[in-house]
């Protein structure tokens, strides 16, 4: 099966409500069998032995409740789809679909309403499967404790911070995986610009399909330029969106490898995913927070909350080498150049539109700032002149939004409480900091 091909099933998987309750369907009738087993061959004391009527009462009482729970809880999913696309963001919804927590729920009331019923089906006048009616009691105890802890999970988890945090480091987590991927080969990752291909006629990979690049497969793409002695270009990576045709990747070099083994290395779907994302990460989290400062919520203080883990996002990528990539094979030959976003990119997808749309709010205002006061001191030398140009831009923004000076002096301070925490203002060695960067 080609990679990618198990890379889709393996997201199909992750996103499917309906694959593991089917199993725990499947699960609790062959548990069923195993229960009516140990029943034939264990004699149960007089205390744990029931009449057939209680025994058919009991589990006809568990499977109602079984199918009861069960719609409940899809019930709980509809309104956590409408919460989210409506406080947060679409694009969270890729995340709650992956919960392990409701699938195992889902499928734990599945497998106990099919136990239950399948013993149901063996109760006569002289047949009482006693084990499994007991075990069906314990299945529906340890059920009603797993839905505790699910109501309890998505009433916390729910919350826009608790959504934010996750996703943070969601995106943290990937681009560590990235980085270390890169460098599996045990060379250090070099600026891809400085990178001279294999002298050799290109050789164009197109895409027989439209999509978004959800991921590729780095170590075979460098494998193969390493089998046939050439190097391989990127012109599409991780989160483009392409049509048939389009040009994925150029490929230098005498002898280029099959062009259906290259195409297999690169994965489709219908929308951007984390997985080897991290910059649309740090789009799920903007959304969240312009979403919060729009007319229709109004709630700056969910956007504020939001800006602490994009500030924490950006202190790592602040040191994270995101220039284009490439990776040596042996003998330091470069197999592979990989496009990507750089500082400034990332930069202001963080906090521009954080900015355009939440410039009438003194509370972004100051948050903003505090976070952009934050990353000066952190970044390195050469990424400063990206922050200083953000800074600026913030004071204009700022100086057109609040014409007034008495108005305009509130929001051009720094506050990471947004309002009420201490103010970037009194002399320092943190604000000096600030200042020495800023010149």
């Amino acid at each position: 099966m080609p990679w990618s091909v198990r890379f889709e099933l393996r997201q199909y998987l992750k996103g499917s409500l309906w694959v593991l309750p089917v199993l725990g369907l499947l699960l609790g009738v062959v548990l069923a069998q195993v229960a009516l087993a140990v029943d034939d061959a264990v004699r149960l004391p007089t205390g744990w032995t029931y009449s057939a009527a209680t025994a058919s009462g009991v589990l006809t009482a568990i499977v109602g409740a079984m199918v009861a729970l069960l719609g409940f809880v899809v019930t709980v999913g509809v309104l956590v789809v409408q919460q989210a696309t409506s406080t947060l963001s679409p694009r969270y919804m890729r995340l709650w679909y992956r919960d392990r927590l409701q699938k195992v729920v889902l499928a734990t009331f599945a497998g106990t309403l099919t136990f239950a019923f399948a013993l149901l089906r063996r109760i006569g006048e002289d047949t009482v499967p006693d084990v499994g009616v007991t075990t069906a009691g314990v299945a529906v105890a340890a059920s009603l404790g797993l839905l505790m802890v699910y109501l309890d999970r998505f009433t916390h988890d729910l919350r826009p911070v608790a959504v934010a945090a996750l996703v943070s480091r969601s995106g943290q987590e990937v681009l560590a995986r990235w980085t270390a991927e890169m460098c599996a080969d045990g060379s250090a990752p070099r600026d891809g610009a400085a990178a001279a291909p294999v002298p050799g006629p290109t050789w164009s990979l197109v895409a027989q399909r439209t999509g978004v690049v959800q991921a590729v497969n780095l170590a075979a793409l460098v494998s193969a330029a390493e089998e046939h002695d050439c190097t391989i270009v990127l012109d599409r990576t991780v989160g483009d969106f392409v049509t048939t045709g389009t040009v994925l990747a150029q490929v230098h070099g005498a002898g280029p490898p099959p062009a259906d083994h290259l195409r297999h290395q690169f994965a489709f779907g219908r929308e951007r995913t984390i997985e080897q994302d991290p910059a649309f990460a740090m789009r799920v989290l903007v959304d969240i927070a312009t979403r919060a400062v729009s007319p229709a919520i109004n709630d700056p203080t969910t956007a504020v909350q939001v800006l602490d883990y994009v500030e924490d996002f950006l202190e790592v990528l602040a040191r994270t080498d995101l220039r284009s990539r490439c990776t040596l094979g042996r003998g330091g030959a470069t197999r592979l150049v990989i496009p990507g976003p750089g500082w400034e990119e990332y930069l202001e997808l963080a906090v521009t539109e954080v900015r355009d749309y939440g410039v009438t709010s003194v509370q972004v205002c100051r948050r903003l700032r505090a976070v952009l006061d934050r990353i000066l001191v952190v970044v390195p030398d050469e990424r400063r002149a990206a922050v200083r140009e953000e800074l600026r831009r913030l004071d204009a923004a700022v100086a057109t939004a609040f014409p007034e000076p008495g108005g305009r002096e509130p929001a051009a301070v720094g506050d990471r409480h947004g309002i009420g925490g201490r103010v970037d203002r009194p002399a320092g060695p943190a604000v000096a900091r600030i200042a020495a960067a800023r010149q």
